[in-house]
């Protein structure tokens, strides 16, 4: 019987690698496709990030799959080592990735996913919450940068300071060093703050959860059908018969002799 392939996780966690997967080729693209020095310092600091998050992705695979090697050689792990390196020339490797999310998503069936991901409440959350932090410290410090780097009086004036703060504000650290001076800049921070909070929130509910609720018990072993064949039912009754007739001879004996 062959091995399970043990590389694939939970489904939850496989989307959630599958969206980064996405948005790390998109990245890809905006960096040669877009000639702005802010922005490409935004997309290389996010792809050192999703390089740290793939690194770890491979190990955790590696270590758990049944078979390093079929894994590495088989399923395309040496695509996931290569897809790792912050090289830009590997980075196009992730759609093995994605192709494995695909192939999942296609196995089990979409109703499946949805059962899966309603049964893991408090991981699937997890995902979502750290799918959105992701999105916000990237597109939440260009924003921030857009609205803030012209305006009087700035002090976010350079990519480096718009991914500063909008890292402390969604850490819900809040150093004060780094502020928005504008409306937007201010609506934008109020909206890193709430994913922040959400983020660390549903943290450390999942942590209480995973280590503080019960254990489930062994079900208990199942029953065997009874066994209805004929020749059980004609070995009953001849054995029943067999009873009676004892049972028979046995009142005789204790009834004695007739007067």
């Amino acid at each position: 019987m062959s091995k399970e392939r043990n590389e694939l996780k939970s489904i939850g966690y496989e989307i959630f690698i599958g969206i980064l997967s996405i948005l790390s080729i998109v990245n890809l693209v905006l960096l040669y496709a877009a000639q702005d020095e802010s922005l490409d310092t935004v997309l290389r600091a996010m792809n050192a990030l999703f390089s740290m998050i793939f690194v770890a992705d491979f190990l955790f695979r590696i270590f758990t799959a049944p078979s390093a090697g079929a894994y590495f050689f088989k399923h395309f792990g040496w695509a996931d080592l290569l897809a790792s390196v912050p090289l830009a020339q590997f980075k196009i490797l992730r759609v093995f990735r994605l192709a494995r999310v695909y192939r999942l998503l296609r196995d089990v069936g979409i109703h499946t996913v949805g059962r899966a991901l309603l049964k893991d409440r408090a991981g699937s959350s997890l995902y979502i919450l750290l799918i959105m932090g992701i999105f916000v410290l990237e597109f939440g410090s260009l924003a921030v940068l857009s609205v803030e780097q012209n305006a009087p009086g700035a002090n976010i004036t350079s990519a480096s300071d718009s991914l500063w703060y909008t890292i402390v504000t969604i850490s819900t650290v809040g150093y004060g060093d780094q502020y928005p001076v504008t409306d937007a800049g201010r609506m934008i921070g109020t909206g890193i703050i709430v994913v922040g909070v959400g983020i660390f929130g549903t943290f450390t509910g999942y942590l209480a959860n995973f280590f503080l609720a019960p254990k489930k018990k062994d079900s208990a072993p199942p029953v065997k059908a009874a066994d209805t064949s004929p020749a059980t039912v004609e070995r009953l009754r001849l054995s029943l018969e067999e009873s009676e007739a004892k049972l028979a001879e046995i009142r005789k004996l204790l009834a004695g002799p007739t007067q």
